[in-house]
């Protein structure tokens, strides 16, 4: 038997390339979440889905800094007139 196997290497000839499989859809659902932002960042969270792997960590961090950045304008937007604890709700910003 000589010969039998040889050069082969878990039923591949060895000095072959390597061949990765096809990007497939990971069909995660994504729920909308009724913010415009935050639902675009996670529908942006698909374009994974044609990319190897070695690519998705590119998107993912993109999606991270978009979320990171609504989240952040949030925190930056003022709350309302009169809110608890807001100067306006202590008469602060009534003074004669």
């Amino acid at each position: 038997m000589a010969g039998s196997g040889a050069g082969l290497v878990d039923g591949a000839e060895s000095g072959s390339a390597y061949e990765p499989a096809v990007p497939a859809p990971l069909n995660v659902p994504r729920t909308p979440t009724g913010n415009a932002d935050v639902d675009a960042q996670l529908e942006r969270l698909g374009d994974v889905d044609h990319l190897a792997a070695d690519g998705h960590i590119e998107v993912y961090e993109d999606v991270h800094r978009g979320l990171r950045d609504t989240l952040t304008a949030l925190d930056a937007r003022p709350g309302p007139q009169g809110a608890p604890g807001s100067p306006s709700s202590y008469g602060m910003n009534n003074r004669s």
